[in-house]
């Protein structure tokens, strides 16, 4: 299915990779062709009302982390190397939903037995690519641990509480086989949100374990995740008792009730009052690199809220940014060297009823084909009590299953 949509110049494969929760939503499907599109500059919020209102149809796109300067008075002056705009959506010419027993293919070009033949004709053997591939970091080890102490100085001034800072790592002048990449990298870390996402020379492998927020009917939730330990896997007690660790982390719970406050807080602009609250505090979930600490926030939407609306509440979301969010986005700024894009944006669809589901866009490789330039994004949430040389091991965690798909791929 990925191998026949990649055919097609827009395309995109939103997958579960089979993790059943309390909210799941599609297990997968894909998206190929592009009817109509939206990405504008101007007059931003009443177009993409106009736009939404006129297509009542599946809709997949993306946000760049940057459409917060379109809701906040920001800016972002650094380099991007990607250059995803910040802004798409697509109105598909054709959908396809995979679930365990069947395929349900609607276009409106094609005959759906005609995909469905040219589906299983695909091969599906991997196509070898530049290997060997060692992104460097944008920011020097020494540097970065001088910027985390000069960020807990302005967490001591009261300029925040905490705050997600992000490095770059990055590679120029490479040649992958972008679908090739994206099985090897889910292949090594299956996660509930991952997503393959083709924007004409534009790539997106996103190993995503995170979802930023759903609307199903008039309920909203969001799942931010905050706090991450490594997996032992050699050891199978040694990998619960890591599990236990972070549970009773009392760092990683002040970090992560921290996001759960700020997801109320935006919450609670667009939903009924007190129909906001937490289903689900310092839920810790196991993926195959990491254990993740995850919390779950719901609410009930009030009347005539419409996407435009929960966008402009919630985005960017509190698990990307920090406390309080307007300081810590221009702190970002401040000390961050490359422009995030659309890493720490969302990826996701929404249906004909007006539904939607967005992951975070994380543990994320991005491609510009066009210039040959590739990279991916890490951070961590610092507080006054971190311990700068721990939170840059964590993000060299963060980006092991990507750094090991990089620097040996092994395709057939």
């Amino acid at each position: 299915m990925l191998n026949w949509i990649n055919r097609f110049n827009i395309c995109a494969l939103l997958d579960n990779n089979q993790y059943n929760s309390k909210h799941h939503s599609l297990e997968c499907i894909a998206a190929a062709g592009c009817v109509r599109a939206f990405s504008t500059t101007e007059n931003l919020s009443h177009q993409l009302k106009s736009f939404l209102q006129d297509n009542q149809d599946w809709l997949f796109g993306h946000l760049n982390y940057d459409f917060k300067n379109e809701i906040e008075p920001l800016h972002s002056d650094h380099f991007d190397g990607i250059s995803f705009p910040d802004i798409f959506f697509f109105q598909p010419e054709t959908v396809l939903r995979l679930s365990a027993h069947e395929v349900e293919i609607s276009s409106l070009t094609l005959s759906p037995s005609i995909i469905f033949s040219a589906i299983n004709l695909e091969k599906t053997d991997l196509v070898s690519s530049q290997v060997g591939i060692n992104p460097d970091p944008r920011i020097p080890k020494q540097s970065y641990l001088q910027i985390i102490e000069q960020l807990k100085k302005h967490i001591l001034r009261g300029d925040c509480y905490e705050i997600n800072f992000c490095q770059e790592f990055y590679v120029e002048n490479v040649l992958i086989h972008p679908q090739s990449l994206y099985t090897q990298l889910i292949e090594i870390s299956p996660v509930p949100f991952a997503c393959y996402y083709k924007l004409n020379d534009k790539y997106l492998l996103c190993a995503s374990p995170e979802r930023y927020i759903r609307k199903s009917n008039n309920r909203i939730i969001s799942q931010p995740i905050k706090g991450t330990y490594k997996r032992d896997l050699s050891d199978l007690h040694e990998d619960e008792l890591q599990k236990k660790r972070l549970t009773e982390s009392e760092k990683e719970k002040s970090e992560n009730v921290m996001v759960v406050d700020l997801v109320r807080n935006d919450l609670s602009k667009i939903c009924k009052e007190g129909s906001v609250h937490v289903e689900e505090l310092f839920g810790v979930y196991t993926f195959p690199q990491v254990h993740q600490m995850i919390s779950t926030i719901s609410g009930e939407l009030k009347e005539g809220t419409d996407f435009t609306d929960i966008i402009y509440a919630s985005f960017p979301m509190g698990s990307m940014t920090g406390a309080p969010k307007r300081r810590v986005m221009e702190l970002i700024e401040q000390y961050e060297q490359t422009k995030r894009g659309i890493y720490s944006g969302c990826i996701g669809y929404i249906s004909p009823e007006n539904d939607f589901d967005f992951n975070v866009v994380i543990r994320s490789i991005a491609y510009n084909q066009t210039d040959g330039y590739l990279n991916y994004q890490v951070g961590s949430a610092i507080t006054f009590n971190s311990d700068a040389e721990k939170e840059y091991e964590e993000c060299l965690l963060k980006a092991e299953a990507m750094k090991k798909v990089l620097n040996k791929q092994k395709f057939i």
